[in-house]
């Protein structure tokens, strides 16, 4: 299998390290933002990230609104919304934002890897 490139876009560092561990088995490339400007940013300068996943409660910029950016110059790569606070509509508002899926945390390593296998492969 590939060696994905993918984007962490969390600000709680503690789930940040849990997502760490749960997608290296996927790659040897992670990129890390902390807040929605930081991944918009990261996103422009690396056009070819496999995969994001993307906090939904940050500051600066939320979830919905870095993945509304990202996908004014980028619809191809896979957007995974994820968040601990979810809310009945957040899954309904993040497909519709282009998001190509929705989770709630903590995302285990199953459930990476059926996004993978749902998606990239």
């Amino acid at each position: 299998m590939k060696k994905l490139k993918i984007l962490i876009v969390e600000d709680d560092e503690s789930m940040e390290f849990l997502l760490n561990e749960v997608v290296e088995t996927y790659t040897d490339n992670i990129l890390i933002a902390r807040d929605g400007e930081e991944a918009v940013e990261i996103c422009r300068d690396n056009p070819d990230i496999d995969l994001i996943l993307m906090d939904i409660r940050m500051p600066k910029l939320d979830g919905f609104e870095a993945t509304e950016e990202i996908r004014k110059f980028n619809t191809t790569t896979i957007i995974v919304a994820q968040t601990a606070c979810a809310f009945s509509t957040d899954e309904e508002k993040a497909i519709a934002i282009g998001c190509n899926d929705y989770v709630s945390k903590p995302v285990t390593e199953e459930m990476l890897a059926r996004f993978i296998e749902k998606y990239i492969e």
